[in-house]
């Protein structure tokens, strides 16, 4: 699998803490957040939400909050007391939602976000719901690509690192890449395991059983579903937007 031949890389990061061995000018970022906050940015899109406006601090969501904006946002799980609702991919899915612009805060996807919006760099949303499109989205680009998953707190997570095997498989048919990245190799070979049933897999990841104490595991099987969506969430400005519509 390891081959130096494609006129692209592949890399994964496996956490943010990892984030500076791997950044790179005039590349594309795909960022993951599987459990919830990637998934939740797709359900969003799908359900036609105009833009969303990712923050990291508590704080800066209360400011949107202030201004009249819709907001979202979550501290492990638990909704921010600024915000109108948390981060499920279900929250999203009301159609009073339609057409606004939501700020969205959450204990990882977003603090990933505020650390890729710099420089020169494509910046994507990933998730299982629009693996395909969003890889079509770098493909198209013709740059190298980095996986970047948010991960817990700055640590590898397993629902992430399935959902970069996933994007490095699809890439990978594209005889345009490459890796010579061992994270990139993992990832895969993790989800050669895990592809035939990920819901029963992903019982070995520590964040499932974090959900499941908190009563937000009702999202686990539309999160790990492929290709259900067809957005392609990427970074324009401050905000995201959906390149479909």
């Amino acid at each position: 699998m390891y081959s130096e031949e494609g006129k692209f890389s592949i890399e994964v990061c496996f956490s943010p803490l990892s984030w500076p061995l791997h950044e790179k000018s005039g590349s594309v970022v795909i960022v993951t957040d599987v459990f919830r906050a990637t998934t939740a940015m797709c359900a969003a899109f799908q359900n036609k939400v105009k833009s969303i406006i990712p923050v990291a601090e508590i704080a800066e969501s209360i400011a949107w909050k202030e201004k009249g904006y819709i907001v979202s946002g979550e501290r492990e799980g638990k909704t921010l007391d600024c915000a109108d609702f948390g981060n499920s991919p279900f929250n999203f899915m009301e159609p009073r939602l339609q057409g606004k612009t939501v700020v969205m805060n959450t204990t990882n996807g977003t603090q990933a976000l505020k650390m890729v919006k710099e420089g020169n760099n494509h910046v994507g949303i990933g998730a299982f719901t629009n693996r395909d499109a969003i890889c079509n989205w770098a493909i198209d680009l013709q740059l190298p690509v980095i996986i970047f998953c948010a991960g817990w707190k700055n640590r590898f997570s397993l629902e992430d690192t399935l959902f970069a095997g996933a994007a490095v498989e699809y890439l990978l048919a594209n005889n345009d890449y490459h890796t010579m990245c061992d994270s990139a190799i993992a990832s895969y070979e993790l989800w050669q395991r895990a592809k035939s049933d990920p819901l029963a897999y992903i019982e070995k990841a520590a964040h499932r059983h974090r959900l499941r104490k908190m009563g937000l595991d009702d999202i686990l099987e539309y999160s790990l579903q492929l290709n259900t969506c067809k957005c392609v969430p990427v970074l324009h400005g401050h905000e995201l937007i959906d390149l479909n519509v």
